[in-house]
């Protein structure tokens, strides 16, 4: 069982009834069975142990008397308060990114998700290996044991450097990872398919949006964090042409650095595509908080400037008024309603850069048939004595390429 504390902090630490109902989700989508919860409004956190040391007693009581083996915190904590907390509490302190990267770990299957869950992990390991290894002594001085005097290693520094250099190994292999991206996404411009990406708070919907969309069957479920590595399928617009659709991790609101820096690799797709869909769940009534929190981590990313339509989800279950605008689009991903309005708002923003062309193409140059099947999204082709008749909508790219083909229609 898990006991759960966190102090009040000011601006974007603070804790509330809200974020503390979070923690208590994230607790369980890790496997704790939380029993209890402490909150303290503080104008600053105690610098030796966080809490106010009769808050501290307060928690002490609770553990025991529930028999808690773990307190998570909803902030975070530095190393020392963390080991302070511990002395005080007998039981194990997790704090809110050390619980956050327990659930990443557990919901890390392709090999790069592995990569950048374990170099967040050791990031932040680092700094806390000092409280871990407090029963050890420097084998140096006066008070050493004979043979053991002189400059000497302990554990503490062994391990610190052996974590330095699986930073430095996992850095490099996801830096390959980068390269690689780079390499289709230069592939994807070639070929001028489009790129949307899903965005949005964690369990706002996307995944089951992207099935609905692309008619995929994506596990999904009611859970904080259920997906975690990125998806990419095919998506048909409503008006011809296809994009590449990619589901994203979700957000939440004091999202780790660590995690930040080391999904890099996979968040920084979002500056490279020509739309974003932010998914807000807007039967969740923290939705506009969690809106803000999503659009604060866009901006942070590089992508602030992307186009970008707010796909309200779940509004079969929000009784209020629902958003309109422009750029705003209502749907249930589960039932499919309103879905045909998204895509066609999405083919809207696209088709800036895209056009529709009626060609016939000479038999002596099939290989321009062959590229537009590759290069653009073909709606029709039939085989005449002449040639090959093509119905299709293309980028920019292909448009000087396919112009000497085109069918002129008179009246």
């Amino acid at each position: 069982m898990a006991g759960l504390a966190a102090a009040s902090m000011d601006q974007a630490e603070r804790s509330d009834d809200v974020s503390m109902d979070e923690l208590w989700r994230l607790a369980e989508t890790a496997g704790a069975e939380p029993v209890g919860a402490v909150l303290q409004t503080r104008d600053k956190p105690n610098p030796h142990s966080f809490l106010g040391m009769g808050k501290v007693q307060e928690l002490k009581d609770l553990v025991e008397n529930e028999g808690c083996d773990l307190v998570m915190f909803d902030n975070d904590l530095t190393p020392s308060q963390a080991r302070v907390l511990e002395e005080a509490l007998g039981v194990r302190v997790l704090d809110r990114t050390g619980l956050i990267l327990d659930i990443f770990a557990q919901r890390a299957h392709t090999r790069e998700g592995k990569l950048q869950v374990e170099l967040a992990q050791y990031r932040y390991l680092l700094p806390r290996l000092t409280g871990m290894w407090t029963h050890l002594k420097r084998q140096a001085g006066t008070s050493a044991p004979i043979g053991t005097r002189g400059p000497g290693e302990t554990q503490l520094e062994t391990d610190r450097r052996h974590i330095r250099r699986r930073i430095q190994k996992l850095s490099e292999e996801l830096e390959q990872v980068r390269r690689v991206r780079g390499t289709q996404r230069r592939q994807r411009e070639r070929n001028a398919v489009p790129v949307v990406a899903l965005v949005g708070y964690t369990n706002a919907g996307k995944s089951t949006l992207l099935n609905t969309l692309t008619g995929d069957s994506i596990q999904t479920g009611d859970r904080l964090f259920d997906t975690l590595d990125t998806t990419t399928r095919r998506l048909d617009l409503a008006e011809g042409g296809q994009a590449l659709l990619s589901d994203t991790v979700g957000f939440i609101r004091k999202l780790p650095t660590e995690l930040v820096d080391a999904f890099k690799a996979t968040l920084e797709e979002l500056t490279y595509a020509d739309l974003l869909l932010h998914v807000i769940d807007i039967s969740n009534p923290d939705w506009e908080t969690q809106a803000r929190v999503v659009d604060d981590l866009i901006v942070r990313l590089g992508a602030g400037q992307t186009p970008c339509l707010r796909v309200y989800n779940k509004c079969d279950a929000y009784f209020g008024r629902l958003p309109s605008g422009e750029d705003e689009i209502c749907v249930c991903a589960r039932t499919g309603e309103g879905t045909a309005a998204l895509l066609y708002a999405v083919g809207r923003k696209l088709s800036g850069d895209l056009t529709r062309v009626e060609l016939r193409v000479p038999y002596d140059q099939s290989g321009l048939v062959e590229r537009l099947r590759r290069e653009a999204n073909v709606l029709d082709v039939r085989y005449t004595d002449e040639g090959a008749e093509v119905l299709a909508v293309v980028r920019p790219a292909l448009r000087d390429a396919v112009r000497p083909y085109e069918v002129e229609r008179h009246g």
